[in-house]
C-alpha cells in the first residue's frame, strides 16, 4: 500500500537537498537527473502494486 502521509524526517532539509542537486544543470540535465532518480527510488520500493498507485496518485 502506498504511503501517502508524511513519511520523511526533515522534510524541509530533503527538499533543500534536492533543490541543491539540481543547481547549475541545464533543463535537460534537471530532467534526466529526476527520471534517474524515478528509477533508483522505483527499484528501491520493488512492488509493482506500490508502484502502480504511485504513478495513478501522480497522474491526479
Amino acid at each position: 500500500m502506498l504511503k501517502t502521509e508524511p513519511n520523511i524526517p526533515d522534510p524541509d532539509g530533503f527538499y533543500d537537498e534536492l533543490l541543491r542537486i539540481h543547481e547549475g544543470l541545464s533543463r535537460e540535465e534537471s530532467e534526466a537527473l529526476n527520471a534517474r532518480l524515478v528509477l533508483v527510488l522505483a527499484n528501491h520500493i520493488g512492488d509493482r502494486a506500490v508502484l502502480a498507485e504511485a504513478l495513478e496518485a501522480a497522474w491526479g
